[in-house]
C-alpha cells in the first residue's frame, strides 16, 4: 500500500509539473510579452498610444457595449431563471436549450445574421426605413453603434442565468411557496427571499458577462467598419497591427496591455465573487 501511494504522489507531482508548465508556456509567457513590448519605446510613447483619438473612441465604444450587454443579460438572466426554476410549463426545455444558443453558434455568423436581418436587404429593413421615413429618425443597426451593442448581447447573452439557474433549483421552491401562501406578493417573494440566495451568483454571472464582453471580436467585426466610431478595443488592435509599422505594432502591444490590465481585475473580481458565491451554495446545500 506504502509503495501504491508512492507512485501515486509521483504521478501526481508530474501532473503538477506539466500543468504549470502548460499555463506558463501558454498564458503567462505571451502576456509578459504583451507588456513587455507595449513597453518597448518607453512610458511616454506608451501613454501616447492610449490618448489617441481612435483608442479613445473604441473605449467608450467598449465600455458603452458592455455596460448596456451587462444590464440586458442580467435583467434576463434573473427572468429566465424564475421561470425556469420556479414554474412549470410546456417548452421549458427548448426555452433552456434556446439560452445556450450563443455557446453553439461561431460569433461571427451571430454578426452575419444581424446582417440578414438589419442590414440593407434584412427583412426588417423595410420597417426601419419606414420609421425613419415617418418620425424623421435616423436610425440604423448595421455598421453603427447599435449593431455593436446588438453583438455585445448577444455573444454574452447565457452568462448571467447560467450562474442564476443552478442556484436557484439548489435553493428549490419550498420558501416562496410558503411565503406565497402567508400572502406575499411575488416581488416581495423575490427581494427577501429568492434574490439573498442568488446575489453572489448573479454578480458573478456579471463579471463573467463583463469580461466576456469585453474581449468580442467576431461579432462586432462583422457589424463595425468605421474606425474612430465604431470600433471597438479588439478591433482598433487588430487595425493597429494590421498597419505593418514599427510605431503602429507597438501601440497595438500598448492597446492590448490595457485589455489585460482589466482582464487582470476582472479576474480578481471572478475570484472573490466565485468564493463567495461557492459559499453561499455551501450553506444552501447544508440548510437542504
Amino acid at each position: 500500500m506504502k509503495r501504491q501511494g508512492k507512485k501515486i504522489g509521483r504521478t501526481g507531482i508530474v501532473l503538477i509539473i506539466i500543468s504549470i508548465l502548460f499555463v506558463i508556456l501558454m498564458l503567462i509567457l505571451p502576456l509578459i510579452s504583451v507588456l513587455y513590448n507595449s513597453l518597448s519605446k518607453g512610458l511616454g510613447f506608451f501613454f501616447k498610444s492610449l490618448s489617441t483619438d481612435y483608442v479613445i473612441s473604441a473605449l467608450g465604444v467598449t465600455l458603452i457595449a458592455t455596460v448596456i450587454a451587462v444590464v440586458v443579460n442580467t435583467v434576463f438572466g434573473l427572468f429566465a431563471g424564475w421561470l425556469l426554476t420556479k414554474h412549470d410549463f410546456r417548452g421549458k426545455q427548448i426555452l433552456a436549450t434556446l439560452i445556450d444558443i450563443p455557446f453553439s453558434i461561431s460569433p461571427v455568423i451571430a454578426g452575419l445574421a444581424y446582417i440578414m436581418t438589419f442590414g440593407r436587404l434584412g427583412w426588417a429593413t423595410p420597417f426601419l426605413n419606414w420609421l425613419n421615413t415617418t418620425f424623421g429618425w435616423d436610425i440604423q443597426i448595421v455598421f453603427a453603434l447599435p449593431g455593436v451593442v446588438l453583438a455585445t448581447i448577444f455573444v454574452t447573452f447565457p452568462f448571467v442565468s447560467r450562474e442564476i439557474i443552478p442556484v436557484m433549483n439548489s435553493q428549490g421552491r419550498d420558501e416562496e411557496e410558503m411565503a406565497a401562501l402567508m400572502g406575499a406578493k411575488g416581488m416581495s417573494i423575490f427581494k427577501k427571499i429568492t434574490f439573498p440566495h442568488i446575489k453572489w451568483a448573479t454578480i458573478y454571472g456579471m463579471i463573467l458577462c463583463a469580461s466576456r464582453a469585453l474581449g468580442e471580436f467576431g461579432a462586432v467585426s462583422a457589424l463595425s467598419k468605421t474606425r474612430g466610431q465604431t470600433f471597438t478595443l479588439p478591433l482598433e488592435i487588430d487595425a493597429l497591427y494590421l498597419d505593418g509599422s514599427a510605431d503602429s505594432i507597438v501601440a497595438a502591444f500598448s492597446v492590448s496591455s490595457l485589455l489585460v490590465i482589466i482582464a487582470i481585475v476582472v479576474l480578481i473580481l471572478r475570484s472573490v465573487f466565485e468564493g463567495k458565491s461557492e459559499k453561499k451554495q455551501a450553506g444552501v446545500d447544508r440548510s437542504i
